[in-house]
């Protein structure tokens, strides 16, 4: 049997399927596919489709998205479809956001959207071999900054966080793409003086008596 044989074999027995079980064996037949495609270390060669229950936002995304652009970016997703799917980390069947924390909320929130793709949202999985917090942090800040505005202040809570993690400003500001004024004046927003116990600073002046 060739292998458009095969394909159109599969293709009926994907069709005869309720919507609920197209689904569960499409997300099987792309990841087989996946461990023989010659682009299977990149995470946009998979993606999946996934019940928007299993994808959470994460709590650290200092990305500012303003009422017009979140009203814009809901009828893109509404005319146009999901054009990007939605960058997560994934463990034990649950799935953080890394990029695409709007997108998410589009999908698991608007109920005209959620009803058209059936209660599930586009997925790719980054960072499967990288678990920790810090490194999701990292991944998030990296995908946003080049496009969007973050907030002051929740930048820098974040680096705050990844200096209480024992991440040095020379890593923050290579793997956030930060110059070191940027990273010092983030840690200085904070007003948390024990992040520069460490520091040497000039002692202030004092006046002379004439």
């Amino acid at each position: 049997m060739t292998i458009e044989e095969l394909t159109d074999r599969l293709c009926a027995e994907i069709a005869a399927l309720d919507p609920d079980g197209q689904v569960q064996v499409l997300n099987q037949v792309r990841a087989a596919l996946h461990t023989v495609s010659p682009f299977r270390d990149e995470p946009v060669d998979l993606v999946l489709w996934v019940p928007a229950e299993q994808v959470e936002a994460n709590d650290y995304n200092p990305n500012s998205v303003a009422p017009p652009e979140m009203a814009l970016l809901r009828h893109s997703i509404a005319e146009d479809g999901y054009t990007q799917p939605i960058v997560t980390w994934q463990d034990d069947g649950r799935r953080e956001v890394i990029d695409g924390f709007h997108r998410h909320r589009v999908g698991s929130g608007d109920m005209e959207i959620r009803a058209r793709v059936l209660g599930y949202l586009p997925v790719t999985t980054a960072n499967d071999h990288r678990t920790d917090r810090t490194d999701r942090i990292a991944a998030t800040i990296r995908h946003n900054r080049a496009r969007g505005k973050h907030a002051v202040g929740a930048m820098s809570d974040i680096v705050v966080e990844l200096k209480r993690r024992n991440w040095s400003d020379a890593k923050i500001g290579r793997e956030l793409g930060m110059d070191p004024d940027e990273v010092l004046r983030l840690s200085q927003i904070s007003g948390l003086a024990e992040m520069f116990a460490d520091r040497e600073f000039s002692e202030a002046w004092e006046p002379v008596d004439a």
